[in-house]
């Protein structure tokens, strides 16, 4: 069945509608200025910040509109104008957890207790510090160790309702983010396959490779596309479907999973919008409807020109009710309830 909605769009929807660009006002900024002081007054750590310790009046209420065109309409906000040269990065983590405690409950991204994630290029190669699987002639990288390359990221969805980015800095070359609306790639695979869509609404193996502690051998299965109560989700990465066809146990992906596989990335580079997301740039994407990419980037010798997002995962209290078996990623599918993230590690 064709998908029609808001958050159903191409890339010149994005183009001649910019609603989903919202750009701070003077007054919104003071209060967020504000707010950081009230922080530091207390001397607050920014792991330790509640919405009731970053006092927001404007704001709060942007970032309700935030929260409602995420869930109802296009599925993604760039909010513009944050002067993030002002700020030290110390301060930047408390701004940007006391706007992440207003929008919605950040979740964990890792099994050892990361809220804030720092994207950049670390250099060197990321499998000496990340986790990978070594194959025969290379070392397959978890999607965490890419996160901190200066490579690809190819379309995918982070393990959360929404995924908010926050540009601390821009890289010297590159860096592009690539963004599509899931269900118009649906539409699209239903006109020229639709054999290969219902491919695509039935369950793939997939890895935990970087996710939980001691996640590489353990797999589980879910579809790429999935409808619950009328509403469509999609929980995707191919990164963790090949990592399971890396383990020997793992059933084998049949010709067709990897012929529909092929023609998502295809349609998805064919749709997507891309954007540079410029300093103080806010991007905020509703996972079930978004997907995202990265293209490569080179960084220059000065700060300034080496990129830096900082990214929180964020659990909504508007998010919709997703399929029964999706419990086994989420850990909760009840409409608003807390969920996603990762699991965190029982000593």
């Amino acid at each position: 069945m064709i998908r029609r909605g808001k958050d159903v769009w191409l890339a010149e929807d994005l183009r001649s509608d910019r609603s989903w660009v919202m750009p701070w006002t003077s007054t919104e900024l003071s209060e967020i200025d504000a707010a950081l002081h009230a922080v530091k007054d207390k001397r607050l750590d920014w792991e330790l910040i509640q919405a009731e310790l970053f006092p927001l009046n404007a704001v709060a209420e942007k970032l309700a509109l935030v929260a409602n065109y995420l869930e109802y309409q296009r599925g993604l906000v760039k909010l513009t104008g944050l002067p993030v040269d002002k700020y030290s990065i110390e301060e930047l983590q408390i701004i940007w957890m006391g706007l992440g405690v207003h929008l919605g409950s950040p979740r964990y991204q890792d099994y050892q207790g990361q809220l804030m994630r720092k994207i950049c290029d670390e250099g060197g190669d990321p499998a000496n510090k990340h986790e990978h699987i070594d194959s025969a002639d290379s070392k397959f990288l978890s999607s965490k160790a890419r996160t901190y390359s200066n490579g690809v990221l190819r379309f995918h969805t982070d393990r959360i309702d929404v995924v908010g980015l926050l540009t601390v800095s821009q890289a010297l070359h590159g860096g592009g983010s690539k963004i599509v609306s899931i269900q118009a790639v649906h539409n699209e695979i239903l006109q020229r396959r639709p054999d290969l869509l219902k491919v695509l609404y039935q369950p793939l193996y997939r890895s935990r490779l970087g996710e939980e502690h001691d996640g590489t051998n353990r797999v589980y299965d879910l579809p790429v596309f999935a409808i619950c109560d009328g509403k469509f989700t999609s929980h995707y990465s191919r990164t963790y479907v090949e990592a399971a066809q890396l383990l020997h146990d793992t059933p084998r992906l049949r010709d067709e999973q990897w012929e529909a596989l092929d023609l998502l990335a295809e349609v998805c580079e064919e749709l997507c919008f891309t954007m540079t997301l410029e300093r103080g740039d806010i991007q905020f994407l509703n996972n079930h409807v978004v997907y995202h990419a990265r293209n490569a980037f080179e960084d220059g010798h000065d700060q300034e020109h080496k990129r830096l997002l900082l990214r929180l995962w964020l659990s909504m209290a508007n998010s919709r009710k997703l399929p029964d078996d999706h419990n086994v990623l989420w850990g909760s599918t009840g409409a608003g309830e807390l969920r996603g993230g990762i699991g965190q590690q029982v000593l």
